[in-house]
């Protein structure tokens, strides 16, 4: 089988190109790759190359295929596993697959498995353990879009606050309770948003700070306030670089008690340090953005830790168990990742972009493998369009679903590019 696919062979060393695939075994599957999103862990080991923990060592001599947020269809399975799966099922995947307790994953230790690819071999360790999931959706980048928002309901279960009469902790984000995305604008912090009003353990108040208008603008008219509100939570957007003292201001919000759930959505030492200052009683820190620079710190209140019983975690992608549950809301129309996605385009754009991650603005950039195309912003569509009837009618559905990427877009995509 020949497959096109982006291959990292180094740092900042990324080539697209078309190769033979060898005959599945027994204990693989032969699968065709629709859609894969561009993850900032993607740029990271496209940037680190064989420094990253993931990454093998020998990725010169031996390349790995880059992306793990995909969606695809199965093309033939392997006598082993027959009985479990069929040609043409659709599925999505779970990439920590931390088969044995190995870092190996699908997208950044494989030479024959990646997101970004038209066909790929899922390995035996994929569907050893249970990685493999079943998809139902109507759209192929629903199904990318669950692995992000995956790591988004893992990080909400691993909040925590103590309990006075057991030294066993309660799990979760506080109910009822008072939670701030810190920098959240962005697109895991859209999925953060969408997560907290539409699942079963809601904040009573949900702050969302950023220090761009425009991202703010648009999270408020994706996500809305009304919404929320119909859904039981007080969502509030904030500006802190417009205000004098970000510190009371926040802690105003909240009536001086602070907040029970910090997300820290960048790796920023201000970020960081003004979550930890907002913290509540028993309050939760959860740093979720992963930084480049292995040195990163910053300070952190140690009396608030002893006398206010404050606490911090880090968390970083999901497990199957949390992306089954991602998959069963966006199912069942509780949650709508499409908010993330604010730039498509084709496999040939890939390489460029995910290099490029950092200084493209913007929310998820959604890949398809099967087409051509230079990766382009939506809100460029109508421009576009004008002279481009391709465009023009893509812009013509996005307008008609409040500006997002939808299941007709992608249909539209798939027959005509």
């Amino acid at each position: 089988m020949q497959t096109k696919a982006v291959r990292l062979y180094g740092k900042n060393d990324m080539r697209l190109e078309s190769f033979e695939l060898p005959a599945i075994g027994p204990d693989e599957i032969l699968a065709e790759i629709v859609t894969d999103s561009i993850c900032m862990s993607s740029y990271k080991a496209a940037v680190q190359g064989g420094e990253h923990k993931r990454v093998p060592d020998n990725v010169a001599e031996n390349p790995i295929i880059i992306g793990h947020e995909f969606c695809g269809k199965i093309v033939e399975v392997g006598e082993n596993w027959k009985n479990q799966f069929a040609a043409g099922q659709k599925f999505s995947i779970q990439p920590a697959i931390n088969y044995k307790g190995g870092p190996e994953a699908p997208g950044y230790s494989y030479a024959y498995c990646g997101g970004c690819a038209t066909y790929v071999i899922l390995p035996a360790e994929v569907m050893i353990q249970n990685c493999l999931l079943d998809y139902e959706g109507d759209a192929y980048f629903y199904g990318s879009l669950a692995e992000p928002m995956s790591c988004i309901v893992g990080a909400y279960h691993a909040f925590y606050h103590t309990n006075p009469s057991s030294p066993e902790h309660i799990m979760g984000i506080r109910e009822g309770g008072n939670l701030i995305l810190m920098a959240g604008a962005g697109p895991m912090g859209l999925g953060a948003v969408d997560y907290a009003v539409h699942c079963d353990r809601k904040p009573k108040r949900m702050v969302v700070t950023d220090i761009d208008d425009a991202r703010l603008a648009r999270a408020a008219e994706v996500l809305t306030v009304e919404d929320a509100k119909n859904n039981g939570v007080e969502l509030i957007y904030v500006n802190t670089a417009t205000l004098e003292n970000p510190c009371e201001y926040l802690m105003g919000l909240t009536g001086g008690a602070g907040y029970d759930d910090v997300f820290i959505m960048a790796p920023v030492k201000p970020v960081v340090e003004l979550g930890d200052q907002v913290l509540a009683h028993d309050g939760c820190m959860n740093f979720f953005a992963g930084p480049t620079d292995h040195a990163f710190s910053a300070s952190v209140n140690f009396y608030n830790v002893h006398y206010s019983a404050t606490h911090i975690i880090g968390t970083t992608g999901g497990s199957t168990a949390d992306m089954i549950e991602s998959l069963d809301m966006i199912k069942d129309g509780k949650l709508n990742p499409s908010v993330m996605i604010t730039h498509v385009g084709g496999i040939d754009s890939a390489a460029e972009a995910t290099l490029n991650l950092p200084n493209i603005k913007g929310g998820k950039k959604l890949i398809y493998t099967h087409v051509d195309m230079p990766l382009t912003a939506i809100a460029d569509f109508k421009a576009l369009g004008e002279s481009d009837p391709f465009f023009k009618a893509l812009d013509e559905i996005v307008s008609r679903n409040n500006g997002l990427w939808c299941a007709e877009a992608e249909q539209y995509l798939l027959a005509n590019r």
